[in-house]
């Protein structure tokens, strides 16, 4: 397997959770205002109908990923509902209207769990289709593997998206996350004091998100790892596809685990590069 170990500074036991908070939702603000994940919509869309879910579990959600720009084209219409969680629940995201600090979703679409859920082992009371976006990496093999089984044992959707690759067009792409962690601060609604200070007069959050991003890229898993990470998961009535989903500023690569109640689309879509195992 290439990926390699390493750390990123937020994940660590040391950081203080204010910053986590802030930094995981200045990333958020960041893939909506950009929206970075826009390319894998359909794709996730199709694999969440395949399977006849109604919720998505969303793993190592932090301030809410990127559903304010994603829920209305996944959901089509449709009643699809999304319940956040985390290791680490992001306090303000517990204790605020979902929306207050981002892109409006649909009233009644979200849900947030209050307590620390391992991606490893999701509760048995958490029933959806899992999604996990640019976390999957912060996992070593061993985790990342324990995470795939438990949803393939379950018979559970699971969808892995990574906007981090170490590809030299991703590196160059980094140079600009500081700037954009600035214009996310200041553009930000409601205001708040504490993005203003830990962003623009003490920038710790654009330094942690340039410095982490490199590392994710360093960490990140290759498509041959994936399809390592999914050897031996195989059913007749589950099904895996890994590939890179191009369209944006930058490719996301994908690991798409799902029951088979209607099966995954045959046909490799246009911009994208997909196999099926």
């Amino acid at each position: 397997m290439r990926r390699q170990h390493w750390f990123e500074i937020h994940d660590q036991a040391w950081f203080p959770a204010f910053l986590r908070d802030l930094v995981t939702e200045a990333l958020e603000a960041i893939w909506n205002q950009n929206r970075t994940y826009h390319p894998i919509a359909a794709r996730l869309r199709d694999a969440v109908r395949r399977s006849g879910a109604e919720r998505i579990v969303d793993l190592c959600s932090g301030g809410g990923g990127p559903w304010a720009g994603l829920l209305a084209e996944v959901a089509d219409g449709g009643g699809l509902t999304v319940c956040f969680t985390d290791f680490y629940p992001n306090a303000r995201l517990a204790h605020s209207t979902p929306g207050a600090a981002r892109p409006p979703l649909r009233a009644g679409s979200v849900t947030v769990w209050p307590a620390s859920v391992d991606a490893r082992h999701v509760p048995a009371e958490l029933r959806g289709f899992r999604t996990i976006f640019s976390s999957f990496h912060h996992f070593d093999p061993e985790a990342a593997r324990a995470m795939l089984v438990d949803a393939f044992e379950r018979r559970a959707g699971i969808a892995v998206f990574e906007g981090a690759t170490l590809s030299a067009w991703t590196l160059i792409a980094l140079t600009a996350v500081p700037f954009l962690a600035l214009r996310a601060a200041v553009t930000a609604r409601p205001f708040r004091w504490d993005r203003i200070v830990w962003n623009c007069v003490i920038p710790v959050v654009p330094a942690v998100l340039w410095i982490d991003g490199l590392l994710s890229c360093l960490r990140s898993y290759s498509l041959d790892d994936l399809r390592e990470l999914t050897e031996g998961l195989s059913a007749p009535d589950y099904e895996w596809q890994i590939g890179d989903e191009r369209g944006g500023r930058v490719a996301i690569r994908f690991l798409i685990g799902a029951p088979q109640k209607w099966g995954l689309p045959k046909a490799t879509e246009k911009g994208s590069s997909a196999a099926r195992i």
